[in-house]
């Protein structure tokens, strides 16, 4: 849903999607999504029908241009990280600056936590010639939401591509700890936990944040820095979940990625190869496994570019090639 809009203002082509999340509990669009939906409109000026929660078809007209700053609000915990998937890549229409203000969840379940764009996915786009920043002005943890974030994106002329066969030697791996109206020991605690599990790969250089706002919660993100990428991994707090096994589930989470020979985590490949089918030369990375999400980002991509992607088989994990303009 999300790429496909993007795409849609990035190609100028019109899109009709129906029986939307048919295979989910809840059908039909969920308020990120109308969010998401909407955010572009605005980006492109487009045309929009069918953009209400519930709704299973909807249609996007793309227009032209659009406005370079734009203010959102998901309403309650609807994840910003997600919606930014959208707005991000719209984004790159645009031939300079554009502010992104968004209200919402920013730490949340089933999505990336907020932390992991300037930790992890912006110093990746960096290296293809994007740059952006965010800054995180407050949290928002289900069912309140109330975080907010401001985001400033400079679209590239020209998107390098990303060839990234090897992590090499590692450097250092980083951490937020973070928590909201709960004991600042809890912050501590996660890192702790985190670094007895990372003992034997590096020592944790951990951030503390601690803040009050109008949502409570905890959690943990990390990023294991490489000579020639990263690697993301992340925890979330809950009643059931206490501080010690949320920093030792996100240890545990990262060295999963790491052993499995993959040069991109599993939330970083699925945000990034929409970039790497719109840059100028092939790309390639390699996963220790290939998800759902991952899986449909690449079918879409190449129903709407003109781009094919390869996908390798090895001892670890898979190497996947994208070819820009390889389906000729």
């Amino acid at each position: 849903m999300r790429t496909s809009i993007a795409l849609a203002a990035l190609t100028g082509e019109e899109v009709r999607l129906t029986n939307i999340r048919e295979n989910r509990p809840t059908q039909g669009l969920s308020r990120q999504h109308c969010t998401a939906i909407e955010a572009v409109a605005d980006m492109n000026e487009s045309w929009v029908s069918g953009n209400v929660p519930g709704s299973r078809e909807m249609v996007f007209r793309p227009g032209v241009g659009g406005r370079g700053n734009v203010c959102m609000d998901v309403g309650s915990a609807g994840s910003i990280s997600l919606v930014l998937q959208a707005m991000l890549l719209c984004a790159q229409s645009h031939d300079s600056r554009v502010t992104m203000d968004i209200k919402g969840g920013t730490n949340v379940k089933w999505a990336p936590p907020i932390d992991f764009y300037p930790q992890v996915l912006f110093p990746l786009l960096s290296k293809m010639g994007i740059r952006a920043e965010m800054e995180i002005i407050s949290r928002g943890f289900y069912p309140q939401g109330q975080g907010h974030v401001r985001v400033t994106f400079d679209p590239a002329k020209r998107i390098e591509p990303l060839r990234i066969d090897d992590l090499g030697e590692i450097r250092e791996v980083n951490a937020v700890s973070y928590c909201q109206n709960l004991p600042p020991r809890i912050v501590d605690e996660m890192a702790w936990s985190c670094q007895e599990m990372l003992s034997d790969i590096a020592v944790l250089n951990a951030e503390r944040d601690i803040r009050q706002g109008g949502s409570t919660g905890a959690g943990i993100s990390l990023v294991a820095v490489h000579r020639n990428g990263m690697v993301g991994a992340s925890a979330l707090g809950s009643r059931a979940n206490p501080a010690r096994l949320v920093g030792e589930e996100a240890a545990k989470d990262l060295i999963v990625e790491l052993e499995g020979g993959g040069t991109l985590d599993v939330h970083a490949a699925d945000q990034l190869v929409p970039y790497m089918a719109l840059a100028e030369g092939g790309s390639v990375f390699r996963v220790w496994r290939i998800s759902k999400h991952l899986l449909s980002q690449m079918d879409l991509l190449e129903t709407f570019l003109d781009v094919k992607f390869h996908i390798s088989r090895l001892p670890k994990g898979y190497r996947i090639e994208v070819e820009p303009g390889g389906k000729g």
